[in-house]
């Protein structure tokens, strides 16, 4: 069939049947989605002036990512904005759109997102006075309220390969950002096997860009007094450390910035990230910022501190790799006029403008976080469709989709819009994301029909963070805790979509756990079974394994090329017990590949987060005691695979 009488069903259908290959699967959808578009909104204009970024050139790579088994996909062509009249003004096609498939963050009295979201919800003031129990003590005077964190003195250096002594030398800020990061990217279903496929323009690997808002460095503040008094221990100087040392460490290929423009740091280096893939620099982005309030020289009255991040595709890409959309980016700018046009995109006001305003009075004056708080504001309230509380609105209240002329219901939009002190402010445009129309939403499924076997993998660094791992997913698929899988997910994945996520977009960390299950009850109860007890004897349908002291991959298989026709024939096979074996051994599988799925959420479904298991590192191995105002709680990271 010729390419232009394809809708996007017929070439999603081809795509997952291998009629299409996925080059020309994402051009063809790129041509569709930019036909027929008639809501525009300007595009950003030249930055008349430039925050001050810290970049480097690329870290070099002492090691670089075993190969997998399924060939490096076409690199991305990137989408090129070509301006066209729209009442007189620049308009954004839809293939210059960007999705946010993954997101992630830490605020004030909120460890993850879906607390975060009932604090917004709620109304909930978050102040308290400054927390007594940090190593460098309160930051603020006494009758000073502000906005904290809790255990921002703990990391888990095991969990991404360091040792004690290197993690104690990095900023926390450096550390909480790494770990948000990478929660971020699990969220996107890019800590696996999918990472590997993100090529760049030269075709090599995990092709993710990293752009991180900070302006704080309390802690070489804090060094620099120790030293003083004899301490000769000082941290990693600069903040090139949060954008080109978390590349080096997690083996990103993509460009690496750090940026400082105040409180506006973190929605420049999102701007900074759509820059990077406009221009085909990276297949993917991970952008956003962190605040850390450490030294009582910048104590002030409503301070505020948070971490958040989001990864960024194209909207197209996303699409064909089957991504979960989260909401739709459709424009940032910096200087110049502001984007108050887009506030009436194609008639469509926005209800929702995240401004510092609003941000500071939910979680205080955050600085480089500033502009993440409010993009991601923006984005849980478009996916819950629930305005939260602000100065005119008491209470939360809900947000009906706007409509056309012909009644037809239009994507909700927002307006992040930040003011600078000094030099330029900037704007965002973002957009729910409503799957289009011909490819039907996914059937209700009846959980307790056992359609086949499936196969479900977790791995993690040690023993103790899998079988935390094991914990926690399984009581995340109590019944009970269907208020805690967040806004909107309220109902559980089906167990192969489940399934399929936890294979195609998790790491494979060196102590693994394989259980064959039928139904979800089955894997819930293997879990628990297995986080009570995981030095207890199994076989079966229940296996482990523990890859820190011996050879990976015994029989080198993953250097013959027959190997990957070989692990297709198994899985056509369903032979779920040879994979298994294999997986357990340590050979690297790329699950992606053998099992093509397309349209937003086919490979990629919300899945609770890795396990930190956080211990407190800090210069002088001060003493921690532990976390502020009962603000505890885990938030979860992964690192590199190993194989």
């Amino acid at each position: 069939m010729r390419s232009d009488l394809m809708d996007e069903r017929e070439v999603l259908t081809r795509f997952k049947a291998g009629s299409l290959e996925r080059g020309q699967a994402v051009r063809i959808l790129t041509t569709l989605m930019s036909v027929g578009v008639a809501d525009s909104v300007p595009t950003a204009p030249e930055r008349t002036a430039t925050p001050t970024v810290v970049t480097a050139p690329e870290p070099a790579r002492t090691e670089q990512p075993r190969p997998t088994l399924r060939p490096a996909p076409e690199p991305m062509t990137p989408a090129v904005t070509e301006p066209h009249e729209a009442d007189g003004a620049d308009a954004v096609p839809a293939t210059d759109r960007y999705a946010i498939v993954g997101i992630a963050g830490r605020y004030p009295l909120a460890p993850d997102l879906l607390a975060h979201w009932k604090n917004l919800r709620d109304g909930r003031d978050t102040s308290c006075a400054g927390p007594l129990d940090r190593p460098s003590g309160s930051p603020l005077e006494p009758g000073l309220r502000g906005h904290f964190l809790g255990e921002v003195a703990e990391f888990d250096a095991e969990f991404f390969g360091l040792a004690p002594a290197e993690a104690a030398l990095m900023d926390p800020q450096a550390r909480l950002f790494q770990e948000i990061v990478w929660e971020a990217l699990e969220d996107a279903g890019c800590t696996g096997p999918r990472l590997d496929s993100l090529t760049g323009p030269d075709g090599s690997p995990r092709a993710v860009g990293v752009f991180a808002g900070v302006g704080a460095a309390d802690y070489s503040l804090l060094a620099a007094e120790g030293w003083a008094r004899g301490h000769r221990e000082m941290p990693n100087s600069g903040h090139r450390d949060l954008a080109v040392g978390l590349a080096a460490r997690l083996r990103l290929s993509g460009p690496a910035q750090a940026v400082d423009s105040a409180g506006t740091s973190a929605l420049d280096a999102v701007h900074l990230a759509v820059g990077a893939l406009r221009r085909g620099e990276c297949a993917a982005a991970v952008a956003g910022g962190v605040e850390l309030l450490l030294h009582p020289s910048r104590g002030r009255d409503e301070a505020g501190e948070g971490v958040g991040a989001i990864v960024l595709k194209p909207l197209a890409r996303a699409l064909a790799d089957g991504d979960q959309v989260h909401a739709v980016l459709r424009a940032t700018t910096i200087g110049g006029p502001t984007l108050r046009a887009p506030a009436d995109v194609a008639g469509r006001a926005a209800a929702v403008r995240e401004t510092y305003e609003t941000t500071a009075r939910r979680i205080g004056d955050a600085g480089g976080a500033t502009g993440i708080a409010a993009l991601t504001s923006a984005v849980l309230q478009l996916r819950a469709g629930v305005l939260a509380p602000t100065g005119p609105r008491p209470a939360p209240v809900a947000w009906p989709r706007p409509r056309d002329e012909q009644g037809r219901e239009l994507p909700r939009t927002a307006v992040v819009e930040l003011a600078a002190a000094q030099g330029p402010g900037i704007t965002g445009v973002l957009e729910e994301f409503l799957p289009p129309a011909q490819s039907a939403a996914r059937p209700e499924r009846d959980h307790r029909a056992a359609a086949r076997d499936e196969l479900v993998l977790l791995s993690a660094p040690t023993p103790a963070h899998l079988a935390a791992l094991a914990a926690r997913l399984g009581d995340w698929l109590t019944p009970a805790a269907s208020g805690g899988r967040g806004e909107g997910v309220t109902a559980l994945p089906a167990l192969g979509e489940l399934a399929r996520a936890l294979r195609v977009g998790r790491a494979a960390l060196p102590c693994r756990l394989a259980l064959i299950v039928r139904d979800l009850p089955q894997l819930r109860s293997a879990l628990g079974e297995f986080a009570a007890d995981p030095d207890a004897v199994r076989g079966g349908r229940v296996r482990s394994a523990d890859l820190r002291s011996g050879a990976a991959d015994p029989y080198a298989l993953a250097g013959v090329p027959e190997t990957r026709d070989y692990l297709a024939a198994l899985w056509r096979g369903n032979r779920l017990e040879q994979l298994t074996r294999l997986w357990l051994s340590g050979l690297p599988i790329d699950w992606a590949a053998l099992e093509q799925r397309t349209g937003a959420g086919a490979m990629v479904v919300p899945l609770p987060p890795s396990v930190f298991l956080r211990r407190p590192l800090w210069l002088g191995g001060a003493h921690v005691t532990g976390a502020p105002n009962g603000n505890t709680g885990e938030v979860g990271a992964a690192m590199e695979p190993t194989g």
